[in-house]
């Protein structure tokens, strides 16, 4: 694994392209030679499968030119040509032909690969309307009782239900479909994908016409997301018939309901795309969401009528493809900060839709309990932040005074004087009722009791002596809430339970309901800059965009052990358990996908290495940092181990919280449910197969 760690396919991804050639009306050999080109193209830069428009070889608008058997002949023999050159291209290629069978004649995929034909696939449904009269040239695909086909001088597979298995490359069985058949109620690869095949091809002509490309981008990510599969779509470009059409030569490749990379339109030369389709990704998610494996079940009389034919990449004895090379680095894009969107719009919708679920579910649970009043701790920091402007907007909601929020900064032995200031200051921006509570006498009390040696002038800074502050805390809070018909609002987040940093039961792992613990760290940062940004909290006129900056400019510390200077906090939490940035990210791909640590150190080496990465707001929290290998698997071993073995024993019995996204929550009642005496050896032995090094130029 090691020689291959820095090579995409070593780790679930296949790259596949789309190719739209200029083709001539009528000039099979001109076409073939235009297809041949893109091919050889996309085999240079790594694909290992690449399709072709509708009749590419023929052109499609030929109309009666159909029935000329010169057109034919020659199309037959543009093919021979193709499938012999692909004896020395490492990849698949999908090219698009009539194709003659007994007393009929077929719009065909032809599935071409190692010096032959692996299968002929014809079109299902003809479009009969509009511009569209194919019926008047073509027969369907159900209109034929054989199951083979002599072509290229072999018989060959033929059908529309055919699947094809990439035998070199694991996860890549792929099936066709052409054009028509992907607009109707219900397409041929709804089907094919339930039989297995993960990535989906459609050969198109589609011609253009106002608003048209927009929605074929629609249809093509909708049935991607629904089949849970990568689907790739090309159409006719330049020198097709304007006669009475016209033609935008539109590629896309889509995967799961997005869009991994589409074609400029109304390109005058031959053009191709190229992605990187995640094949483990989309197995996971087939396992992951049971009703899809209901739907196998469902369908089963459909999906039986499926072969699998095993498709070669590269003929015998010839030089193997791109899946074979020591280093071909992901051209995908992955972003440093999967839980928080790049796009500033976007960004912003996320922000307002999360901030809403939190205040939503804290609304419900307060009005169900006839509850009108909460308590909550603040410190100055990140997460009580944002909690406390969650509890000041619900109370906005109820229609009752943020008076009824009774906020409590509670210093300790280590509360350094910027983040007192910040409560402070945070407290009167929302307009709560403030309170200070000293918590040292108290706590002091509980280490003479204990016979601890703090208590006796020692410098003992041990993790009693941060768990009593910890636990004192919790306890004031608790026993205010009871004292004022209250409940504890919590404020650890996502971050902090996945890594297990929060202090067990009578610490801030518990509270009567935490409205942040499916809000990662990275994401609770833009929250509170978006609520300051669009002045959601402030009173009078006051945004409070000051006081809140100065929290996110704040460094993350617990602040539990006295510094060497007064008032200045020793401890810094990522000192500790490695940059949030980071483990959020090793987060993501952890829960949200299941990915083995090998895979998602390669993804953090792909999105946080010395790379140009795209425009990001700066700030405080949201660095521009670069992290090399050594690093990345570092800290992905702080985070497994303490993921996996140390952790879940404080998840099990975590309060009620809503869940906010799609990235997973670690409630033991929703996404997440394991034992709390896990190992995390399996983890760190896969991890042990990463580099520290990168390869040698």
């Amino acid at each position: 694994m090691k020689e291959r760690f820095f090579n995409l396919y070593s780790h679930g991804f296949a790259r596949v392209a789309v190719g739209v050639p200029r083709c001539r009306v009528a000039d099979p050999a001109f076409n073939a030679a235009q297809t041949l080109a893109l091919a050889r193209e996309a085999a240079a830069n790594g694909a290992a499968l690449v399709a072709f428009p509708e009749l590419g070889l023929s052109a499609y608008s030929c109309d009666d030119l159909f029935h000329q058997q010169a057109l034919l002949d020659a199309c037959e023999e543009a093919l021979a040509q193709i499938v012999e050159a692909s004896a020395q291209l490492p990849l698949v290629m999908i090219v698009g032909l009539p194709v003659r069978v007994g007393h009929a004649l077929f719009n065909c995929a032809a599935v071409v690969s190692g010096g032959r034909v692996a299968g002929i696939v014809p079109k299902s449904f003809l479009p009969n309307y509009g511009e569209f009269y194919e019926p008047r040239q073509f027969s369907a695909a159900d209109s034929v009782s054989t199951d083979t086909v002599r072509i290229a001088g072999a018989e060959v597979p033929f059908g529309a239900s055919l699947l094809f298995d990439a035998a070199q490359i694991p996860g890549l069985r792929f099936h066709v479909e052409i054009c028509e058949d992907v607009w109707v109620p219900i397409p041929p690869s709804s089907f094919a994908a339930l039989a297995g095949a993960s990535v989906l091809v459609n050969l198109s002509a589609s011609n253009v016409v106002v608003g048209k490309a927009g929605y074929r981008q629609q249809l093509v990510s909708q049935q991607s997301a629904r089949c849970l599969a990568a689907y790739l779509y090309t159409s006719a470009g330049q020198g097709e018939s304007t006669t009475d059409m016209a033609w935008d030569g539109q590629a896309l490749v889509c995967e799961n309901g997005e869009v991994l990379a589409q074609s400029e339109r109304f390109l005058d030369d031959s053009h191709l795309i190229f992605a990187d389709v995640d094949l483990e990704r989309l197995q996971q998610e087939r396992i992951r969401q049971t009703t899809f494996g209901d739907s196998i079940r469902r369908f089963a009389d459909e999906v039986a009528k499926f072969r699998v034919i095993r498709c070669e990449l590269a003929a015998q004895g010839q030089d193997p493809g791109a899946w074979t090379r020591e280093t071909l680095a992901l051209a995908r894009r992955v972003e440093r900060f999967p839980y928080v969107p790049a796009d500033p719009k976007r960004r912003d919708e996320r922000c307002n839709e999360v901030y809403n679920i939190q205040v939503q579910a804290l609304v419900q649970r307060l009005s169900q309990a006839s509850i009108k009043k909460v308590v909550i701790g603040v410190s100055g920091g990140l997460d009580s932040t944002h909690a406390l402007l969650v509890c000041a907007k619900a109370m906005d909601r109820l229609g009752l005074p943020r008076a009824n929020i009774l906020a409590y900064t509670m210093p300790g032995f280590a509360t350094s004087e910027r983040t007192l200031r910040q409560a402070r200051e945070l407290m009167n921006l929302v307009g709560c009722t403030a309170r200070e509570i000293d918590i040292r006498q108290s706590c002091m009390q509980m280490l003479e009791d204990l016979g601890h040696p703090y208590s006796e002038g020692k410098e003992s800074y041990d993790i009693t002596f941060e768990n009593v502050q910890a636990g004192e805390r919790t306890n004031h809070l608790f026993r205010l809430a009871n004292f004022n018909h209250a409940i504890v609002i919590g404020t650890g987040d996502l971050s902090e339970l996945a890594l297990g940093w929060c202090t067990y039961g009578v610490g801030d792992h518990m509270s009567h309901y935490n409205v942040n613990a499916s809000v990662p760290k990275t994401l609770i940062t833009h929250l509170v800059r978006w609520v300051a940004e669009t002045g959601q909290i402030g009173q009078n006129g006051e945004s409070g965009a000051d006081v809140l900056e100065a929290i996110l400019a704040t460094d993350i510390s617990p602040e539990l052990i006295p510094g060497k200077t007064d008032g200045v906090p020793e401890q810094k939490t990522e000192s500790t358990i490695g940059p949030y940035e980071l483990q959020d990210f090793n987060l993501y791909y952890t829960l949200r996908f299941g990915f083995a640590p090998t895979k998602v150190a390669f993804l953090a080496r792909h999105a946080w290495g010395d790379r140009e990465t795209g425009a990001w707001p700066e700030n405080a929290r949201v660095a521009r940092n670069a992290y090399d290998l050594a690093a990345i698997k570092r800290n992905l071993r702080i985070f497994l181990d303490r993921f996996f073995r140390t952790s879940q024993f404080k998840r099990t019995c975590i309060p009620n919280a809503p869940k906010v996204g799609s990235g997973g929550s670690l409630s033991p009642r929703g996404d997440w449910r394991a034992p709390s005496d896990s190992e995390s050896a399996v983890w760190l032995a896969d991890l042990d197969r990463v580099p520290t090094h990168e390869p040698k130029a």
